[in-house]
């Protein structure tokens, strides 16, 4: 066989379900060591959170994000399984359906609320006449009860209109699984989606440019002996823009042309495939942000923090005092 027609003929029955060494043998590891970590972060920020009472917008927004997080980690299992491939072909079905959604139902209601935090530190620090509502926790936590009734609105229904008779053969590409309105309202949804992002995206990048020209500003005026405090403002602005620009940009940057390849017949199979796996590179980007986040807690909220040392402190102590007594008791013996 000619090596050419060889090479386009592995890759049209490659495409066919879109099977390959990066997303069966490569990626299912990494998310297994973000969904190990995660978990383990996750699981220890709300503990801390729970004991953490809700008087500042910052803190209300930090509890959502954990949230969505703990619920986007909850949906890795069944991707690493199916990306195995140790399931019965089904599994496919309930991740197109169900864990798909939710993971990306989580990880956009996570971008809004960091966004949210940044429009909170903009008019914390800017102070902006009229804005001081934004820093009112109750004000906080009907946004945030909104933000989820609206993500919700906007991607539950891709769970109900992706209801079309499954087989082995159809579930190897979740569009396929749709109704004809369901590949509508799948491209609305992912364009808002997108365009939610980049919202977002200029929102924080607006808020902490204007944020460092006021401290900038402020240093300039008073020449005040303030560089612990300038510091630590420039680390909290630095970490979450890094945390920001590390997930969620690669992924959203390729995400328009690959909803377009699944919605538009127009893609090449070799074009649809190569976006495929561009869309899964950078998605492993956007998962490893529920491990990143609860960076962002420690270095941003200062409650979290300080409990969060307390009880290592204390266990270090006990500890200790555990090593100290323990000679003595050994000599009674």
């Amino acid at each position: 066989m000619d090596a050419r027609n060889f090479t386009n003929s592995s890759m049209n029955s490659t495409t066919s379900d879109y099977n390959s060494v990066f997303t069966k043998s490569v990626l299912p590891p990494l998310y297994c060591c973000i969904f190990l970590a995660g978990l383990t972060l996750n699981c220890l920020a709300a503990w801390m959170f729970f004991r953490i009472p809700s008087q500042t917008s910052l803190i209300v927004y930090f509890k959502n994000i954990v949230v969505a997080d703990l619920f986007m980690t909850a949906s890795f299992p069944f991707k690493i399984v199916n990306d195995f491939g140790l399931g019965v072909w089904y599994l496919r079905v309930v991740v197109c359906r169900y864990t798909a959604v939710m993971f990306y139902l989580n990880m956009y209601t996570g971008i809004i609320f960091l966004g949210l935090i940044s429009l909170e530190r903009y008019v914390k620090i800017v102070k902006p006449p009229g804005a001081s509502i934004i820093q009112n926790v109750t004000f906080s936590k009907a946004l945030s009860t909104a933000t989820w009734v609206l993500m919700m609105i906007l991607l539950v229904p891709n769970i109900i209109l992706t209801s079309k008779e499954a087989t082995e053969d159809t579930s190897k590409k979740c569009i396929q699984l749709k109704t004809d309105l369901g590949v509508q309202w799948h491209k609305v949804s992912n364009y808002t989606c997108i365009a939610a992002f980049w919202v977002v995206f200029v929102l924080m990048f607006f808020c902490y440019a204007s944020i460092s020209k006021t401290i900038y500003d402020s240093y300039k005026k008073f020449r005040r002996n303030n560089t612990e405090s300038r510091r630590k403002s420039k680390r909290n602005i630095f970490s979450l823009l890094v945390v920001f620009f590390i997930c969620f940009v690669p992924y959203h940057a390729c995400r328009i042309f690959y909803t377009l390849s699944q919605t538009i017949n127009s893609f090449s199979e070799q074009t649809k495939y190569v976006l495929f796996h561009i869309k899964e590179g950078t998605l492993l980007l956007s998962a490893l942000n529920v491990c990143l986040d609860p960076v962002i807690y420690f270095l941003m909220c200062k409650s979290f923090r300080d409990l969060l040392l307390e009880r290592f402190s204390k266990k270090a102590a006990d500890s200790r005092r555990k090593s100290l007594t323990a000679p003595y008791s050994e000599s009674i013996l």
